[in-house]
């Protein structure tokens, strides 16, 4: 049976912008096996695609602290035999850097990545036995499409991704109201926040018309954001701190997921969510939510614009009424 190793490391983002060429592959290669090589913190993500024969997680991020450590070195040998220990038909880094490059040198077979015009760090070509030519002006999830396509032979996608996965069907940790809307309002980057207000008043609309929000967060700065909407919104809920593929299930169950430019709005629209990105500081046009076959995601706003909390509720709106036209529950 032939199987191909995926390097996507990182972030969670581009972890789930690069699900679509498993199912393009395997229109053209049915028994096509994978397997993939993700950060740690991001194992749940390839782990939901049926396709994904064994995640082999590496810590990067973490070995970078701890390089003097001898348990990290370990950890590294331990990671480049488990990389060496199975022939690939094919290795492909849809990564484009550097660390990924490292990574495809490790395992055996043919290695294939962007070509040294088409990556973001054009060292990393050179580690490739095959390269290829895709424009950076295109969406993320197209160029990983474009390149699986040019690695593997077979004509240019044309068709909405399949991201082929679905939530885990799994008790979470607390009792949700019917109809819930998840907030995702934390990021990284204050630039790519919605403002406060904003939430508030998306809130108490939805609210008054019986679909509480729900708002997850991943540290403490972002709990304290969390619990500063919820104080103004009637029936807000903040929840506790949920693991990653706990979190795909309560996207999953939700009436709806508005949220700003961060991994889990990607993999809210991937699991086919009704699903409102918002943007303020980036460009939607590359790397904005691209919804898949059901069509039940909305970018909004963009450099320099903010959406208006009038807008999102068109939106969501429009979306709700294609997809579902009533509240769904966990």
């Amino acid at each position: 049976m032939p199987r191909l190793l995926l390097i996507k490391t990182s972030s969670l983002g581009d972890v789930v912008h690069n699900l679509p060429i498993l199912a393009d592959i395997r229109a053209h290669y049915p028994d096509m096996r994978f397997d993939w090589v993700v950060e740690e913190s991001f194992v749940d993500i390839p782990a939901l695609h049926p396709a994904v024969d064994q995640v082999l997680p590496v810590a990067i991020r973490r070995w970078r602290h701890d390089l003097f450590c001898v348990a990290t070195w370990r950890e590294i040998a331990a990671t480049r035999r488990q990389l060496r220990a199975s022939r690939y038909d094919l290795v492909l880094d849809s990564q484009g850097l550097l660390k990924s490059a490292l990574i495809a040198l490790q395992a055996r077979g043919e290695k294939h990545g962007y070509d040294s015009r088409s990556i973001r760090e054009p060292l990393a070509s050179l580690f490739y036995t095959h390269r290829h030519t895709v424009s950076r002006a295109l969406h993320a999830v197209t160029r990983n499409r474009l390149l699986a396509a040019a690695a593997l032979g077979y004509p240019p996608p044309s068709t909405a991704p399949d991201y082929g996965i679905r939530a885990p069907r799994q008790p979470l940790p607390l009792e949700l109201p019917a109809g819930y809307v998840v907030a995702l309002h934390a990021s990284s980057r204050d630039s790519k926040l919605w403002p406060q207000a904003h939430w508030v008043e998306l809130g108490r609309t939805l609210a008054a018309a019986g679909m509480p929000l729900v708002l997850p967060w991943g540290n403490a700065r972002e709990r304290e954001r969390a619990q500063a909407i919820a104080v103004q919104v009637p029936h807000a809920l903040v929840l506790p701190r949920l693991r990653l593929a706990q979190l795909a299930t309560l996207l999953s169950g939700a009436w709806a997921v508005v949220g700003v430019d961060t991994g889990l709005v990607h993999l809210a629209a991937a699991l086919d969510a009704p699903t409102v990105a918002l943007y303020t500081d980036t460009d939607p046009q590359r790397t904005g939510v691209l919804p898949g076959r059901a069509h039940s995601a909305i970018n909004l706003g963009g450099v320099g614009q903010v959406p208006a909390p009038a807008a999102v509720l068109e939106a969501l709106d429009r979306l709700t009424q294609r997809s579902a036209n009533s509240p769904r529950s966990s």
